[in-house]
């Protein structure tokens, strides 16, 4: 089965700093994929040179068939992957609805619309003419979420959903992944949190250091493995 997005020696640097170091990554349609790691492991870098925010070269980033490295973020998006930013960033002079609405720009076909996202989050209704400011972190939290699948992506990629939030609101968010996935949307799953990595993913992938430490199944992965792949140690 050829891979729906695949990166091979993926580089990344700040300046002249090097971020990351010959990254090998795949997921394939249908899958939920974690990445965890401590903070500076390469996480967000990895994200981001993957949509188009860190430059890339060019066959190092594959789509489909197609190289997408150093593409312009908006083009990535027309193609197919949308991401959920860390801290959330909705826009707060804008109403939920006008947030969510701002997702549809790529106005690719698929099943996720106002309604359908309402549906997956029905809170969102309720406060759908209320500035975003006015919600929770939780609730803002979903409404990041529905930005992005009103794109009707292929692949949807979480960076971090988890941060700051109570683990009851944790769970609920993460309860409606199933739903999410159900169409066969691919998902990658950034986490510092490993168990949460664990339970909501296919296959798992650990950082360290802008390398790849470890690799494989998530209920096949032992807590001695990811610990020495996560601390080092």
């Amino acid at each position: 089965m050829s891979a729906l997005l695949k990166t091979n020696d993926l580089t990344a640097f700040y300046g002249d700093f090097q971020a990351l170091f010959g990254v090998d990554f795949e997921i394939h349609a249908g899958e939920t994929i974690a990445v965890i790691g401590a903070n500076g492991a390469g996480k967000s870098t990895f994200l981001k040179s993957i949509t188009g925010l860190l430059k890339a070269s060019k066959d190092a980033v594959q789509f489909g068939s197609e190289p997408i490295g150093g593409m312009a973020p908006g083009k990535i998006v027309k193609r197919g992957i949308a991401m959920v930013p860390e801290g959330r960033r909705l826009f707060p002079s804008l109403s939920v609805e006008e947030n969510l609405l701002i997702g549809g720009y790529a106005k690719r076909p698929g099943p996720w619309n106002l309604q359908t996202v309402c549906k997956l989050f029905p809170i969102l209704k309720e406060r759908r003419n209320s500035p975003s400011t006015a919600l929770s972190g939780g609730q803002q939290q979903m409404v990041a979420i529905g930005r992005a699948l009103m794109s009707n992506p292929t692949l949807l990629i979480c960076d971090e959903i988890s941060l700051g939030l109570a683990p009851i609101v944790v769970k609920e968010i993460y309860d409606a992944m199933p739903s999410i996935t159900a169409g066969g949307l691919s998902v990658i799953v950034v986490e510092q949190d490993v168990g949460t990595a664990k339970q909501v993913s296919n296959r798992l992938y650990c950082m360290q250091e802008g390398k790849i430490s470890l690799t494989g199944k998530s209920d096949q992965l032992t807590h001695d493995q990811l610990s020495k792949a996560y601390f080092g140690i």
